[in-house]
């Protein structure tokens, strides 16, 4: 009976580990093995973040947002991490934004709830668009749990493109996050 629970026990310590490998991401992302620490930095209470600084001569921009319904999150913050091109190019974890330069042209754009839970993990967003020179791109991941009758149901979560306005609007409203990779 103890080498039965024993084993048992063994099983369920190694259950995040299974479900880790199990995690298939597209092209458009990064290698799973790549993890993010993030640290965000809020603005002041009742300041907006600082503005965004144009795009470098020659390039444009992407910034990349995360909002977040934190109702029903008790014990952490998600972290979604984002990829171009096939290579992860930051992370957010909370309501928190970054900005990254890329040449002109087609761009795909990724982004995935970084989890060592295959559930999690398997959430992926991706779009394609074409970067112009001198402009800016918003992307949105918006992280909701939903609910059906009063039940807490899973979290989801959308990428979406916003206007200009829009973006401007949200990235303020959000703090400024700063990723460093990892191999995990």
């Amino acid at each position: 009976m103890k080498l039965i629970l024993f084993l048992l026990l063994i099983c369920t310590l190694l259950l995040p580990a299974i479900q880790a490998k199990a995690t298939v991401l597209p092209e458009s992302c990064g290698k799973d093995e790549i993890k993010f620490d993030v640290k965000t930095k809020m603005p002041p209470d009742g300041q907006p973040a600082p503005a965004i600084e144009p795009p470098e001569a020659g390039k444009a921009q992407i910034v990349f947002i995360e909002t977040l319904n934190s109702e029903g999150l008790h014990f952490s913050t998600p972290t979604t991490r984002f990829g171009v091109d096939g290579e992860w190019v930051g992370a957010n974890k909370g309501d928190s934004h970054f900005a990254i330069s890329v040449t002109p042209g087609v761009r795909n754009v990724c982004v995935n709830w970084q989890s060592d839970w295959s559930d999690e993990g398997n959430k992926v967003g991706m779009e394609t668009f074409t970067a112009e020179a001198g402009k800016v791109y918003y992307y949105e991941v918006k992280i909701v749990r939903l609910s059906q009758g009063g039940k807490k149901m899973d979290f989801f979560f959308t990428l979406s493109q916003l206007n200009g306005i829009e973006g401007r609007y949200r990235a303020k409203a959000s703090g400024l996050s700063s990723s460093t990779s990892k191999s995990h």
